[in-house]
């Protein structure tokens, strides 16, 4: 129902407010800004390398020819939009739902979900800990992620407490048909896995249900255009209830789904669908599964992602034992790696700032953790054209 939820909102009057808002470190001030808090995170989080280099990473479709066919940068835009109405229609402040919406697959890998798991089995290997998009979301807002302030001086995002929880906890599938906030204010760095925790807010919640609605239809629709459900429309007609002349379309679907959380959700029972679109939904993700992410014509992508990331993981880790070697051997890809680990550490940066240095590279582990951080911000491109400057003579 309208406004249903305009009392849990994240305002003032919220009794969770002080936390919603807390920062580690306060911004500096302009003098002359109008911004809410979450709409300074907001243009933050745009104004980010980061957030550009969206358009150029992995939704499900690697490297797609056609144009319209979902970029990670889509993706998010989609999910801003859904989360924006669902909030706006609840009560909710959609100016942080805006700002999770989106940051919320910042931390995502080159390749999608697949180079996400490659990166996992390296830093296994190496660092003793899984690596997960939503982990690392976090870990790059407020560590890796920098902007210039008005001094020259780089800058951490430092983002308020409500956008990075619900950074990282976006991710998980609804299996059951009710989400509610957690009460719960925890040091986000205590998860150990995706969809521990619920999310801290409300607004929280419905970024991470609208990310599923955002996939769901979107994903179809790029499938049928380049033709992987040719053999399976019918069963997807049946699932949907339509006519063999009726439109399977993604706008509809969106609405329709928008339309029944809103009806159906309240402080009392949580955000949930009506039991029958919640069973839709349950159908089409299982479609989805079997006929797109596990289609054959996918898999041999996944050996081409596997090579170009371990190959860009191996050639920098045997810097850190051999360096002037690897150095002379590739020259300009360890030139823009060094530079871009000084901004983290150097000698000078350790010895006037030891409380923002991020890791030590002269420490093995940290050395890792670095490239693989260093891996998990480059586009498809980027990682595609390092891996091609490695292999060429």
């Amino acid at each position: 129902m309208k406004n249903s939820l305009k009392s849990q909102a994240a305002t003032q009057e919220n009794i969770k407010w002080n936390n919603i808002v807390k920062r580690d470190n306060e911004l500096y001030s302009r003098g002359n800004d109008i911004r809410s808090e979450f709409e300074r995170d907001y243009t933050r989080i745009i104004h980010s390398l980061a957030f550009r280099r969206m358009k150029h990473k992995t939704q499900v479709f690697f490297s797609p020819t056609n144009d319209h066919i979902c970029t990670r940068m889509e993706h998010i835009i989609l999910v801003e939009s859904i989360s924006s109405t669902i909030a706006e229609y609840l009560g909710l402040n959609t100016k942080l739902t805006k700002a999770i919406a989106m940051s919320h697959d910042i931390g995502h890998s080159p390749f999608g979900h697949k180079g996400e798991k490659i990166l996992s089995e390296i830093s296994e290997n190496d660092v003793g800990k899984t690596f997960w998009h939503e982990k690392n979301g976090l870990e790059m807002v407020d560590k890796i992620i920098l902007l210039e302030d008005n001094h020259q001086n780089l800058q951490n995002l430092d983002l308020t407490y409500a956008v990075k929880d619900g950074i990282i906890s976006h991710c998980g599938e609804i299996d059951e048909n009710s989400l509610k906030p957690r009460d719960e204010y925890i040091n986000l760095y205590d998860y150990n896995f995706p969809n521990q925790y619920n999310p801290y807010t409300w607004e929280g919640c419905v970024v991470k249900i609208a990310d599923k609605i955002a996939y769901l239809g979107r994903d179809i629709q790029d499938a049928i255009t380049v033709g992987i459900l040719d053999r399976h429309l019918k069963e997807l007609r049946n699932i949907m209830n339509l006519s063999e002349n009726d439109a399977i379309n993604n706008t509809i679907i969106i609405n329709n789904l928008i339309y029944d959380l809103c009806e159906n959700s309240n402080a009392t029972v949580g955000l949930q669908f009506s039991n029958k679109s919640f069973e839709f939904i349950q159908k089409l993700k299982n479609f989805n599964y079997k006929y797109i992410y596990l289609d054959e014509r996918l898999q041999p992508s996944t050996e081409y992602f596997k090579i170009i990331i371990t190959t860009i993981y191996n050639t920098l880790k045997k810097y850190y034992t051999d360096k002037e070697h690897i150095a002379k051997m590739y020259p300009e890809i360890i030139k823009d790696f060094e530079k871009w680990l000084k901004m983290y550490w150097s000698h000078e940066r350790y010895e006037i700032c030891k409380n923002k240095i991020i890791f030590n590279i002269e420490n093995e582990k940290d050395f890792y953790q670095a490239i693989i951080y260093y891996i998990s911000g480059m586009t498809d491109n980027y990682a595609i054209d390092m891996y091609n400057k490695i292999i060429s003579f």
